[in-house]
């Protein structure tokens, strides 16, 4: 007989009449990784805001059983108190504090009624050695990585007796090595006996990973999948995923001839004056039309930076090198000047710098080219609608209404949106910095399909992804950075993962 420390029963939710979940069954089992999967607005993270209190009893139908117990959970302490803990994508951690402070923040260690930050720093080098973390305890947050972050956000969790850990896309901002040792943490703890639900859309992980995995398909339970009877796999889970087969992750592409170099940068060099270093050094590489060029490299090799000191330089780095667009030479002061050049970035952070998620889709699709729809500084308001009708179908953006926040929108969409703002400027160039982080992957199939549509129109697109499969299964010809510097060019032929990984490891 099954042992379920997680019954959700017959779980249902709305916003607005609009139904997020519709009656969702979801167990799990003592002592398992239970990973749960489906496409951005699933419904997945809603569910697990059901269980962890986000959304409090009386605001959803169903039933929530744990250890035994019907739940009634009012609020999130009353979850953290039955022994339930949930580490978010975007980590809760306070910067400018110390390790062991955020560990016991909010559980802090009292002796007499006042608080022993001595046995909180004690406690915290045995949490920390847990989760296999050395690092000082009185060390500040904003000094660390996010993988080591996301270990002390885990550490805080145990340090309230968590029985059930639930993380939310833990990988999506950590490199392989770190992804791994999160894995093999998590297997660590299951021995240990606690509970962990996984979201992810890294399936090569649920499938390392997963003793169970639950498919959520528009907020409804579509299967559960058992790894012991051979169930979880790749296209098993692409099938319930999206409700249909897709015979390859990563569309072809017809083969064209080249046109002109668009960009390149010769002898380039970012160096920034807070870090004290060089971010880019020595970067010659260039992009011809028609082409999608790959930037691959481990978190840290300088992708971004190089990126942005070519796309205006926000960051004020200072330069020295040759930049040519068309053949001439090219100085931008700001980033106004490269979108003029038909240059365009999405950027890797679409929440913290890339939308306006407050605004709708409307203003935030506008946003790259108010002249575009403007006459004598007013805003054409019905041109305004029209262009943002046109990318909802054309990038296929899921929402009732072009008026729709999109702060409310899911990942995918958010990034269809991010994609639409910079494609109304017209870019010969656009500079796509992780433009699948986050997001599932039938919103990833449409968006390599947006991309090579893009090319067979004659645009341009360096891509910068973490993700090895994506950079060979898009790109043409790959550059691969390792501390702040190419050491490589690969063309598709002879680029595999195994020399891409020495060539970022040197």
């Amino acid at each position: 007989m099954s042992d379920y420390i997680l019954e959700m029963n017959q779980i249902s939710k709305e916003f607005t009449g609009v139904k997020a979940l519709s009656n969702v069954n979801f167990k799990v089992e003592r002592g398992e990784i239970h990973c749960l999967v489906g496409e951005n607005g699933a419904g997945k993270s809603t569910l697990m805001k059901v269980l962890s209190g986000v959304y409090p009893y009386g605001n959803y139908e169903g039933d929530i059983v744990f250890n035994g117990n019907v739940q009634q959970f009012n609020k999130i302490s009353d979850s953290v108190d039955a022994g339930i803990a949930i580490i978010y994508q975007e980590l809760a951690l306070f910067p400018d504090l110390a390790v062991y402070e955020n560990i016991f923040i909010g559980n802090e260690i009292q002796s007499n009624g006042i608080l022993d930050w001595n046995e909180a720093i004690v406690k915290s080098k045995q949490l920390l050695e847990k989760v296999k973390l050395k690092v000082n305890p009185e060390t500040l947050i904003n000094t660390l990585g996010v993988g080591k972050q996301q270990l002390i956000e885990i550490a805080k969790a145990l340090s309230k007796e968590v029985k059930l850990l639930i993380l939310d896309e833990p990988t999506a901002a950590l490199n392989e090595n770190d992804s791994e040792n999160l894995l093999e943490l998590l297997r660590d703890l299951k021995d240990q006996g606690i509970t962990c639900i996984m979201i992810s859309h890294k399936l090569k992980e649920v499938i390392a990973i997963a003793d169970k995995a639950t498919v959520l398909r528009d907020g409804e339970t579509i299967c559960t999948l058992d790894a012991s009877k051979g169930e979880i796999n790749e296209a098993a889970i692409i099938k319930n995923m999206v409700g249909r087969e897709i015979d390859d992750v990563y569309p072809k592409r017809a083969k064209k001839e080249l046109g002109e170099t668009i960009l390149e940068v010769s002898n380039w060099s970012a160096y920034d004056p807070n870090l004290g270093r060089h971010v880019a050094k020595d970067v010659n590489l260039h992009v011809k039309q028609g082409e999608i060029v790959g930037l691959a490299g481990l978190m840290g090799a300088g992708r971004t930076e190089l990126s942005q000191s070519i796309f205006g330089n926000a960051k004020n780095y200072k330069l020295q090198g040759d930049l040519f667009v068309d053949g001439m030479p090219a100085n931008f002061k700001h980033t106004s000047d490269a979108i003029k050049a038909g240059i365009a970035y999405v950027t890797e952070d679409r929440k913290g710098n890339g939308l306006f998620l407050l605004q709708d889709i409307k203003n935030n699709i506008s946003a790259g080219n108010l002249k575009g729809i403007s006459s004598k500084g007013i805003v054409n308001e019905n041109e305004e609608i029209k262009v943002a009708e046109e990318y909802r179908t054309s990038l296929g953006i899921k929402t009732p209404s072009i008026q729709q926040l999109v702060g409310n929108l899911s990942g995918g969409n958010q990034q269809k949106v991010s994609l639409g703002k910079w494609l109304f400027v017209s870019p010969k160039l656009l500079i796509l910095d992780e433009p699948t982080r986050g997001i599932d992957v039938g919103a990833k199939f449409e968006i390599y399909n947006v991309m090579n549509e893009l090319i067979d129109k004659g645009m341009s697109i360096i891509m910068i992804s973490s993700e090895l499969g994506e950079i060979l299964g898009m790109c043409d010809r790959i550059y691969v950075m390792a501390e702040s510097q190419i050491k490589g060019e690969l063309s598709k032929e002879e680029a595999n993962q195994e020399n891409i990984m020495q060539l970022a490891t040197q």
